[in-house]
């Protein structure tokens, strides 16, 4: 696991890249901050993450957890690594059955 990279979550919609760096270079030297963006939408979902230079100093950050940016109490916790969505999954209209409607009672 990568101790330098820290997940943030509920950031401010108005918050980008370099606002998110700026948030955090206090602490130490970035090599990364990045804003996760909808790709349909183009807005901000709300969270990113920041990569530290030195593990030390993504620890020392770790204090920015439940701190107030711009009216929101920001999240701030080691990033895990991303879990592999498996591909099948039922949804509404998947597998088999017929047609929905014919079973319901009215």
């Amino acid at each position: 696991m990568d101790k330098n990279k820290l997940f943030v979550g509920s950031l401010p919609w108005s918050i980008n890249n370099d606002s998110l760096k700026a948030l955090f270079e206090q602490y130490g030297e970035i090599t990364e901050a990045v804003v996760i963006m909808d790709r349909n939408s183009g807005r901000s979902k709300g969270f990113g993450f920041v990569t530290f230079a030195k593990a030390e100093d993504a620890q020392k950050a770790l204090e920015m957890n439940g701190k107030d940016v711009e009216g929101r109490s920001i999240v701030v916790n080691t990033a895990k690594p991303r879990e592999e969505r498996s591909g099948g999954g039922g949804g509404f209209r998947s597998g088999g059955g017929g047609d929905y409607r014919r079973n319901r009672s009215f």
